[in-house]
């Protein structure tokens, strides 16, 4: 087996356990069902005592068969391994973790946390854990659904199912779950160094981009534009430059052509000379 390999199997391994610590730390023990195969298996611990990971286990491998035969092998035995290590290690740390808080805010706060962390980190070595996203492409194989409204779809119904029978009170705690995984999710994925992207578009555009290229030793990519205005073509100077060095740029540009259009957003894993080096 290639190094590279044993390497996404630790990551699958360390995903899916983080994600079953915030199952079993936070979400589980004050009923917060935030969407997803874990959700319901949540509901189902509440009303017939069924052991999360083992339900969660029982829904997701019919759909991984299911989806094998509808949509080929599009998951691979990645995700059935994540699968099956989310399952067993929810169940087998559930008796040795303690429930560190009983608020319902907090829980959905740090339950969101350690389970977006864990997927994010699942997603990163190329798995996932199975469940809402092969439903959602089930649906779109099916009905036609955009990814993202399946599971826009997905999540929705299983919050309503937590409601009805936990309460609408953690029925919305349940969304702020949500919200957070999704966005831990992000975060992992995308990276934590958050760059900026510049774009400049100047008359004097040559000498902005030979004082970048000298004082600020960044790239410049030279795109051309045209004006929709004036019709007249235009320079636009692209530059992707670090948090730190937003408002020497802005200086830079401004101490040139006080009438510059610049505009500044941002960029995330940005990969290449003076950025990152990998794509891992």
């Amino acid at each position: 087996m290639k190094k590279e390999t044993v390497y996404d199997y630790i990551g699958i391994t360390i995903g899916s356990i983080l994600t079953a610590m915030g199952l079993v730390m936070f979400l589980v023990p004050n009923k917060i069902a935030a969407g997803g195969v874990s959700g319901i298996a949540t509901v189902l611990f509440y009303i017939f005592n069924w052991p999360v990971g083992l339900t969660m286990l029982a829904i997701n491998v019919p759909l991984f068969l299911v989806g094998i035969r509808v949509l080929g092998v599009t998951f691979g035995i990645r995700t059935l391994y994540g699968i099956l290590t989310l399952s067993l290690a929810t169940d087998y740390l559930s008796p040795y973790l303690k429930t560190l808080t009983h608020d319902p805010l907090l829980a959905a706060i740090y339950g969101g946390v350690f389970s977006g962390v864990g997927l994010g980190i699942v997603f990163k070595f190329k798995a996932t854990t199975g469940g809402t996203d092969l439903v959602a492409r089930l649906l779109n194989y099916y009905f036609g659904f955009s990814i993202g409204k399946g599971l826009l779809i997905i999540d929705f119904l299983v919050i309503t199912f937590a409601g009805v029978v936990f309460s609408a009170e953690l029925a919305l705690y349940a969304l702020i779950g949500l919200f957070i995984t999704s966005k831990a999710i992000d975060l992992v994925q995308e990276g934590f160094n958050i760059s900026k992207g510049t774009f400049i578009i100047s008359d004097h555009g040559a000498k902005i981009k030979k004082e970048i290229l000298d004082n600020m030793d960044r790239g410049v990519t030279v795109l051309k534009g045209k004006g929709g205005f004036t019709d007249a073509d235009k320079e636009v100077l692209l530059c992707i430059i670090s948090r730190t060095e937003v408002a020497r740029l802005k200086g830079l540009v401004y101490d040139i052509d006080q009438e510059a259009f610049v505009i500044i957003t941002d960029v995330h894993e940005v990969l290449g000379e003076g950025f990152n080096e990998s794509m891992l």
